[in-house]
């Protein structure tokens, strides 16, 4: 069975599920995701940048409404809850945890724990980060050991 490590912001959705679970055609692939919501990533000004860059200027007036902290954990908290009974309905096993701290060590001690054939990064567009290379995707393809594939979320979850 093929392991993926699936590091994700926010709920998948079932279009999200479907493309990750598909990506290696018949394979039976399991599944251990990370999630650190995305009020715990950057500070309000990157997201609000980022939220610009899409033309979404709706979403960056509201930027102060994305829970953070404790809020934010428990947003988290559901979140994973949601996409792991997704992954699991579909028919691939996942577990999964929170991201509390540095979500790069997290990722990169458990891609070694698991020894996991692939990261995949799930997320909605950092403009700002991405360019310069200092996004999840990024920063992990020197420290894995194993190939990482970015994606971004199909919709808003």
């Amino acid at each position: 069975m093929f392991t993926s490590v699936l590091m994700i912001e926010k709920a998948l959705t079932s279009a999200d599920v479907e493309f990750v679970t598909t990506l290696h055609g018949d394979d039976p692939v399991s599944f251990h995701v990370l999630l650190q919501p995305r009020g715990d990533q950057a500070d309000r000004l990157l997201r609000a940048i980022d939220d610009v860059a899409l033309g979404e200027l709706d979403e960056a007036a509201r930027e102060n409404e994305t829970p953070e902290g404790d809020e934010a954990k428990g947003f988290g908290v559901r979140a994973l809850e949601v996409s792991l009974q997704a992954l699991q309905a579909s028919g691939s096993p996942a577990v999964g945890r929170l991201v509390e701290d540095h979500p790069l060590d997290a990722l990169t001690s458990l891609v070694a724990e698991v020894g996991a054939d692939e990261v995949i990064v799930l997320t909605d567009p950092h403009y700002v980060e991405e360019f310069f290379h200092r996004d999840w995707a990024s920063r992990a393809r020197h420290k894995v050991g194993v190939p990482v594939l970015k994606l971004f979320s199909h919709s808003k979850a």
